[in-house]
């Protein structure tokens, strides 16, 4: 599929902010020691607020006509892009509640601010997953109807988030956390791992093919003509091509950028370079997120005379 850039931005930035916002409250209400420290609240759950917003925001440009954006909310029912945008705005209200009773009494939880804290980070959650499932649920393209696909998105997005996590506590104590530190060195280490499976699973040759399709599996099939008179949407977005050598080049970079760079940064407890290995992930999950785009595959292809995968 031809890569907007638009929902690169989207999926990376709100995939960041949930995580962040989601391990934060989490930390906050086991009682983790480096979490239990308003300021640190407060900044924390702000920058994942802009993150999720200019995510949101985002996701809106790719449309023909955003003003139409209020449509994704009326199919809730059956569509997953509806649920997302139903739990994205139920969010934001007790996001904010929990937000504001923190800068009201403190990081001392009473019945309401924890009650406020458990549903932000539930439906962060949800939220997440609904995102992911919108890929996921999509039969017709083998690399995107798997469940590797919403557990990449969940640990990429808390992958993400706990690097967003360590750099500002690190920043406002002018020290990391242990916990924290150690935090972000797992999830680095699993998003390394599941993302390493997918790669090895979208590249197995399974699946539908012009044989299958067509119904002719013991004899050799070409296709000598598409089947219909004129390009549409499908073929458009789904005719996209790349070289494989570049494909190759840009997983290579992905992995390096998103998981392996920010490890060797890590290393560091300088608040500053922690600062930039989440920089350096973003790019590497801009580059991740480019290529789960551009390596999704149609079944329409089959159908698109002179098309080779």
């Amino acid at each position: 599929m031809h890569p907007a850039f638009s929902v690169l931005i989207f999926t990376v930035a709100s995939g960041a902010g949930y995580g962040l916002i989601f391990l934060l409250i989490l930390g906050h209400l086991v009682g983790i020691s480096a979490l239990q420290d308003q300021m640190l609240i407060l900044v924390a759950g702000i920058t994942s607020l802009i993150f999720i917003s200019c995510g949101l925001l985002a996701s809106t440009l790719h449309l023909t006509n955003p003003k139409n954006a209020w449509r994704a909310f009326s199919r809730f029912k059956t569509s997953w892009l509806s649920r997302e945008a139903v739990f994205a705005i139920l969010f934001y209200p007790f996001v904010i509640g929990y937000l504001l009773a923190i800068y009201l009494q403190g990081s001392q939880l009473n019945g309401l601010s924890a009650l406020l804290g458990v549903m932000s980070l539930v439906i962060a959650f949800i939220t997440l997953f609904c995102t992911s499932m919108i890929y996921a649920s999509l039969k017709t393209i083998k690399q995107w109807n798997t469940a590797l696909t919403p557990v990449n998105y969940i640990v990429l997005g808390l992958m993400s988030g706990s690097l967003l996590l360590l750099a500002i506590q690190a920043m406002l104590a002018a020290s990391p956390a242990t916990d924290l530190y150690n935090l972000a060195f797992v999830f680095l280490a699993m998003g390394a791992v599941v993302k390493s499976i997918y790669f090895y699973w979208i590249g197995k040759p399974s699946g539908s093919t012009i044989k299958t399709a067509t119904g002719f599996t013991q004899a050799s099939v070409r296709l000598l003509d598409q089947g219909h008179s004129s390009n549409a949407f499908l073929n458009n977005e789904f005719g996209y091509t790349v070289e494989a050598d570049k494909l190759l080049r840009i997983r290579m970079a992905s992995l390096g950028l998103s998981f392996l760079i920010p490890a060797l940064i890590l290393m560091s407890t300088s608040s500053v370079l922690l600062v930039l290995a989440v920089f350096v992930c973003l790019a590497g999950l801009l580059a991740e997120r480019w290529l789960f785009f551009a390596e999704a595959r149609h079944v329409v292809r089959f159908f698109q005379a002179n098309k080779k995968d």
